[in-house]
């Protein structure tokens, strides 16, 4: 039987149109959102084949791996290292719990490494089976789309293989840039910095975002002394302003140095390391020169313009509300379309990619209420409007409630680090409509708080919530006193 699918033009095609095309669909990466597209139209009833570049932790134009960004050179071996850096700060905190520390303690590197890697490569395989279970054809190589329906496959030998499919799907995910100055060959990006051969003792990181922010944690957690330079005056733009400036006292706090609205300029060889200059005249030398100045989308190789898919000006694959391109059979998910570029988020639209298309269903991806988390240590995270975006979008008047406050696991370590806790609200509907958390446990937490403003939460419910004694999180449901009020009239803070 034909399988019913949500695309107007298409509704009226017959079984014999159909067998025309090698197959119902063909994904062009297996990141998190081409894998999730490809099993779940699978699922429905789908003829789907899916290529990806061979596996190696660190991507290059011919390199990548089934699994994509996130689990090999992205969030998961992140979070491996940052569990890793932390031990450090907690065996500090032990002490003042009755753990005698007496002799000295080594930290190994490279068995961090191996075990870092031995977890990739098991995703990696089980992200196959997922596909093979599904019943989805994997093809290891390069693609690109030569047309409308048409695909072709580079094979590591070379061999070209071209399919015919119903449906295109671009999910290519995108790739970390460096900064055009000279010496910019002398740096790394993330990719490579999860694959380090050796731990470096100086490391000098350029940006201000989620990546920098993680990696100065990590390698300072690890020993090194680290530097961060980043152009605005506080790190993490696009958050809460508020918050922000607790990370960064949390990171100065930790022993990261901060050169806030300072931008590299060079990077040179020397005998002792690598020699960074700044527009500001600083010189310093750094074992490792990390550049976390954000990521373009991976469209270059795939020859969308030849066929006609339509480009924004970063190399992002323009897409409608249902990730469908200007070509009605080619569409696009994930960080190569550059809407909101976040693991979870890519695998909602392939959801609902599948489910529009093959499934019988009009769905389009819900961009609101998306929590998220920077995993500093402490960490942030955070679900919903930040004070800011609160008081641009108002109308009516904004309480902001605040909880700063020393955690219980702290006051026996004598750790001097403020947990920060924030809701916004609207002042005419009582509408929660933004929650922030700096402190340990912050992602745990907002997970829960982020179900809560999904189903569109007041704060008299909050406040009529019994809490967990004791614990952090508690504090969500007893802030009773608004910290500021902001009228409808007054205007935003500036971004710094």
């Amino acid at each position: 039987m034909a399988r019913k699918m949500l695309v107007d033009e298409e509704m009226t095609q017959t079984n014999q149109e159909e067998a025309h095309f090698d197959f119902d669909l063909f994904v062009i990466g297996a990141g998190s959102g081409g894998v999730r597209a490809a099993r779940f139209s699978a699922n429905f009833g789908a003829k789907v084949g899916i290529c990806e570049l061979p596996f190696h932790p660190i991507s290059s134009e011919v390199i990548g791996g089934v699994g994509g960004t996130c689990v090999i050179r992205g969030c998961v071996p992140k979070k491996i290292l940052v569990y890793g850096a932390a031990f450090g700060g907690e065996l500090e905190d032990a002490q003042n719990y009755g753990w005698e520390l007496n002799e000295k303690l080594d930290f190994n590197w490279k068995k961090l490494l191996h075990k870092k890697t031995d977890e990739i490569i098991r995703l990696n395989g089980i992200y196959k089976r997922l596909l093979s279970n599904a019943g989805v054809k994997l093809f290891e190589g390069e693609g690109k789309i030569v047309g409308p329906n048409e695909v072709e496959v580079t094979q590591l030998d070379g061999t070209k293989l071209s399919y015919s499919a119903k449906h295109i799907l671009i999910a290519t995910g995108s790739r970390a840039q460096r900064p055009a100055i000279p010496g910019q060959e002398l740096g790394i990006t993330s990719d490579e910095a999860l694959s380090l051969e050796d731990l470096p003792k100086r490391a000098v990181i350029f940006g201000g975002g989620y990546i920098a922010v993680e990696f100065a944690s990590i390698w300072r957690g690890l020993g090194a002394e680290v530097d961060l330079f980043f152009r605005r005056e506080l790190p993490l733009r696009g958050f809460d302003d508020e918050m922000r400036a607790v990370v960064a006292r949390n990171l100065e706090a930790r022993g990261i140095n901060l050169h806030p609205q300072t931008n590299l300029t060079e990077l040179i060889k020397t005998d002792n390391g690598i020699k960074v200059i700044t527009d500001h005249g600083e010189e310093l030398l750094a074992d490792v020169v990390l550049f976390a100045t954000g990521r373009l989308p991976n469209s270059k190789r795939l020859n969308l313009e030849a066929v006609g898919v339509e480009l924004d000006k970063t190399g992002a694959v323009k897409v409608d509300e249902y990730s469908r391109t200007n070509i009605p059979s080619i569409w696009a998910v994930g960080d190569v379309t550059n809407r909101m570029n976040l693991t979870p988020v890519a695998l909602m639209e392939g959801t609902c990619f599948a489910k529009t298309v093959f499934g019988g269903e009009s769905c389009k991806p819900d961009y609101s209420h998306i929590p998220c988390a920077v995993f500093s240590i402490p960490p942030l995270s955070v679900v919903g409007l930040s004070e800011e975006q609160a008081i641009e979008q108002a109308n009516s008047d904004v309480l902001v409630f605040t909880s700063n406050f020393n955690p219980m696991k702290n006051t026996i370590s004598g750790r001097q680090e403020k947990t920060v806790m924030k809701l916004v609200v609207d002042a005419e509907t009582d509408k929660v409509l933004g929650a922030s958390m700096c402190g340990p446990d912050a992602p745990e937490i907002m997970q829960g708080i982020a179900v809560a403003l999904k189903c569109g939460a007041t704060k008299a419910q909050f406040d009529s919530t019994v809490g967990i004694h004791p614990s952090a999180a508690e504090e969500f449901v007893t802030m009773r006193s608004v910290s500021r009020r902001i009228t409808v009239s007054g205007k935003p803070k500036e971004n710094l």
